[in-house]
């Protein structure tokens, strides 16, 4: 949902669907509460967006 948001400050869903290559259809749903993007399709929104997905090992020695 918060994808959702954020892609109206991008346009709307519809244009980052359009940047995204996405069926604008299929994003309204993916950016639904009840959507299960693929990681390819997470992929191409957070790009359209200007961001990206990263995996950062866990630093032990801080304070959890």
């Amino acid at each position: 949902l918060a994808l959702r948001t954020m892609s109206k400050a991008f346009g709307g869903v519809q244009e980052v669907a359009r940047q995204a290559d996405v069926n604008a259809h299929t994003l309204y749903r993916t950016l639904s509460a009840k959507g299960n993007p693929e990681l390819r399709t997470l992929s191409a929104i957070l790009k359209a967006m200007g961001m990206r997905l990263a995996i950062q090992p866990i630093d032990h020695h801080a304070a959890v």
